[in-house]
């Protein structure tokens, strides 16, 4: 692999990284930056490049088991949980993850060759990140003036099914999993601190299953050829990732939605007036 395969991959590795988790959509990102700059479906194929963008991922995705690895230890049961609030059951739990991730997964199974094929251009990408971008806004203004679930472990299974239901937006790349996910957190009572950590921590097997999925879908299509562009990009996207995962949340707490929700929307513009 020559040395302009090798700088794609990491570029893409440290778009992915930065943005995974900020509500900015980091698939949207890529998909930009990647069509109208480095154009990775002209080193291989437009099948391999597509996959990469959905595999590099599980870079961010190790990111966040490493973040919150005590959390993931219990979920699993591979370490008891002996708090008060643990034993009296009002703890989340590996259920209130697999209710939240069940509506994306089964959306994402029928129509994943659709997305695949029509929705990973720069065109739909802006359209995801200005409507990401409005609803974030309006969730940040309309949501209850009080949170009423202040920590991940307040969360309900009402909760979990209502924030797994506005994760199925972020199946339209650029619409931003966790700004979509952290939107309807917050109309729903959340703490914004709560919402990002319910998110973060469901991202987890819904990423792995997307990229599971695309692999085995395009298997035939890849070579050893393309394997180093993968592992570039994983290596990239992983360090990058396990950065801006800690400060994105002591961020998130200060300035919310709004902000995000308005880079979201001039970054379409710009695009969409000057690059389109």
């Amino acid at each position: 692999m020559n040395l302009w395969n090798i700088f794609v991959a990491f570029v893409l590795g440290i778009v992915e990284g930065l943005t995974e988790f900020a509500p900015v959509s980091s698939t949207g990102h890529m998909i930009l930056v990647d069509g109208m700059f480095l154009h990775s479906d002209k080193l291989f194929s437009k099948e391999v490049a597509n996959t990469f963008k959905v595999v590099i991922q599980l870079g961010s995705i190790l990111a966040v088991v490493i973040v919150f690895k005590e959390r993931f230890m219990n979920l699993l049961g591979l370490k008891k949980d002996h708090s008060e609030g643990a034993e009296q059951g009002h703890k989340l739990n590996l259920k209130h993850v697999i209710v939240g991730m069940m509506p994306a997964a089964v959306l994402g199974l029928l129509f994943n060759g659709y997305i695949d094929e029509h929705l990973f251009s720069p065109e739909t990408a802006v359209i995801g990140l200005a409507a990401g971008g409005l609803l974030m806004i309006f969730a940040d203004w309309f949501r209850p003036s009080r949170a009423k679930v202040k920590t991940v472990d307040q969360i309900t299974y009402k909760h979990a099914i209502g924030i797994g239901l506005f994760q199925c937006i972020a199946l339209w790349p650029g619409f931003s999993r966790s700004g979509s996910t952290m939107s309807g957190g917050v109309l729903m009572g959340l703490g914004h601190r709560a919402a990002a950590d319910f998110t973060f921590i469901m991202a987890v097997p819904v990423m792995f299953g997307a990229s599971a999925l695309s692999l085995v879908k395009h298997w035939s299509s890849f070579t050893m050829d393309s394997l180093p562009f993968f592992v570039v990009g994983f290596i990239s996207a992983f360090i990058f990732a396990l950065v801006s995962i800690r400060f994105f949340l002591q961020l998130i707490n200060k300035i919310k939605l709004v902000p995000f929700g308005i880079y979201r929307i001039v970054l379409a513009a710009i695009i969409y007036f000057f690059f389109l």
